[in-house]
């Protein structure tokens, strides 16, 4: 049997095999509360087979909170959460949800009708909004709501956390010179802006005990000139690695800067004005047609295109990485595991089919996803709910040709 189907034992649990869907955004979680179509999304893909899936984005308080679909820790969603990994274990996944909080990526009236914090004041113009520097005695609030929501996850039945110090959240902010500039003990050298992410992972792991898995998610580069380049950010992962953490999920890009870094291809910008509401995205829809590819650059599609990055990250870390970028085939992922990964990640194909592994492991090695990433799941994920574009009838026609266009370019890039 391939290495593929076999379990892993991630600290204190077992997965049944070495697949993990990521977490990537459902929008699935109206007045930030789990609804019916979160379980039964998550419940499909745990059908389907996978090792562990993973729920999307769940704030550590509500300050956290960058859009109105997210979870943010609180008494009221344990009932339903703890319905959903009931579901979930019944089939035979594990259950992982992501913390994290992300500072300036939001507005004053999605995160609790108050000035969006940050790592330091400013402006965030993809928002727009104003940004106020976090003060030292919020930042240790903030570092003791991590640990209270790993303690809330444990009794909701989740069997791991992963924490989010990438992407541009706010645990990235304050370890980016792009997006740090404070001069007290939090800013500075890198040494000095990691401070809040290891205060964070003690928190997380004094509460993790010893029966909750945690992996974190960071950043190999930050994928623009200004940001962490690879040789800062394996600093990161190597200061990540002494906390005791049961891996590290390998990631690249910012979101508020270099978004397609992180997913590969184009945004679909058709789709994405298509679903924004007028009246509350106005601002978003004019720079769209304004200046929508400078603003949000393509970054050419290729397979596994974290591979290479993420292959120096693995010569220097002894800990267990989990792979995430571009897997489309059951031949992607035998290659990741033959560079010595131990786990996968994955999105993308498990949007496009629920029983992506499970098909792996039935049709044999030649087996790859339908996916041909037009990102249209993500240009849509906004506004609604994360949909693939074959689940979606009477689609106007602007959008089937743009869909159309990525995809054949895409099917160019991987050769089929």
């Amino acid at each position: 049997m391939s290495e593929l189907f076999t379990p892993f034992k991630l600290g204190p649990i077992e997965l049944r095999n070495r697949t993990i869907r990521s977490a990537a955004f459902e929008n699935m979680c109206p007045g930030n509360k789990p609804s019916a179509m979160l379980k039964d999304y998550h419940v499909s893909v745990a059908r389907g087979g996978v090792g562990m899936t993973t729920v999307a984005y769940c704030a550590v308080d509500q300050s956290g909170v960058s859009f109105d679909g997210q979870l943010y820790i609180r008494e009221e969603i344990k009932p339903a959460l703890k319905d959903l990994t009931d579901a979930i274990h019944a089939e035979g996944a594990k259950a992982s949800i992501q913390l994290g909080h992300c500072g300036n990526m939001t507005h004053f009236y999605t995160c609790g009708y108050r000035m969006p914090v940050g790592a330091s004041t400013g402006i965030n113009i993809y928002s727009p909004t104003l940004v106020r520097g976090l003060r030292k005695d919020e930042i240790k609030l903030i570092v003791k709501h991590f640990g209270e929501a790993v303690d809330f996850c444990r009794e909701c039945g989740f069997d791991c956390v992963e924490i989010h110090a990438g992407h541009g959240y706010l645990i990235s902010q304050f370890l980016s010179p792009y997006t740090n500039h404070r001069k007290d003990e939090y800013g500075g050298s890198l040494e000095s802006r990691m401070r809040m992410m290891n205060e964070v992972l003690d928190e997380v792991m004094a509460h993790a005990g010893d029966d909750m898995a945690v992996v974190v998610k960071t950043n190999m580069f930050d994928g623009f000139k200004g940001g962490l380049q690879e040789e800062d950010c394996l600093k990161v992962a190597k200061a990540i690695e002494r906390h005791g953490v049961h891996a590290i999920v390998l990631s690249a890009g910012f979101v508020s800067k270099a978004p397609m870094v992180i997913l590969g291809g184009a945004m679909p910008l058709r789709t994405l004005a298509h679903y924004m509401n007028p009246w509350k995205f106005w601002w978003l829809k004019a720079g769209l047609a304004m200046a929508g590819r400078a603003l949000i650059p393509t970054v050419p599609y290729r397979e596994l295109y974290f591979l290479e990055s993420a292959k120096r990250f693995r010569k220097a870390l002894s800990l267990p990485l989990i792979y995430v970028g571009g897997i489309q085939s059951r031949a992607g992922c035998e290659t990741v595991l033959s560079e010595g990964f131990e786990l996968i990640q994955m999105a993308h194909v498990l949007v496009n089919d629920p029983a992506f592994v499970a098909k792996m492991k039935e049709a044999g090695p030649d087996y790859r996803s339908a996916c041909l990433r037009s990102n249209y799941c993500v240009g849509r994920m906004y506004t609604l709910e994360m949909k693939c574009h074959h689940c979606v009838a009477d689609m106007p026609c602007a959008l089937r040709k743009e869909i159309e266009a990525a995809e054949a370019d895409n099917a160019k890039r991987m050769g089929v």
